[in-house]
């Protein structure tokens, strides 16, 4: 784990955060070790919904910060991924930041291709 430059309680606590956007929106920006650490961390969240018993519901909600999305995640995010093992998100990198030239990523949630029966022509 990288300490992103702030104490242990923020880190975590901004981890949180991003990690919560990410599951709610799809995708986020930020810098490239930031999006490391929260496409590690959503990909956990993610195995957990695929649990789907009380127990990582519950160890789900201890890190996501609002219970909707926990649901979310549960009831829509995780069974979308239930036939692929990892890899259910993606850091694009996008250039350096204007102001301070750090390099900014886009984290999003992989799109899950679903097979689709032939049709005929």
């Amino acid at each position: 784990m990288r300490k992103l430059g702030r104490t242990t309680a923020q880190r975590k606590a901004m981890l949180r955060g991003m990690v919560t956007l990410l599951l709610e929106c799809g995708k986020i920006e930020t810098t490239y070790t930031r999006a490391q650490e929260v496409s590690a961390k959503a990909d956990e969240m993610i195995t957990l919904g695929k649990k789907g018993d009380l127990a990582a519901y519950r160890t789900a909600l201890e890190y996501i910060t609002k219970e909707d999305v926990a649901k979310k995640l549960f009831s829509v995010i995780a069974p979308a991924y239930a036939e692929v093992n990892g890899g259910y998100t993606t850091v694009l990198k996008m250039g350096p930041r204007r102001g301070d030239g750090a390099e900014m990523a886009i984290v999003k949630l992989v799109e899950v291709k679903t097979a689709e029966a032939p049709t005929e022509e």
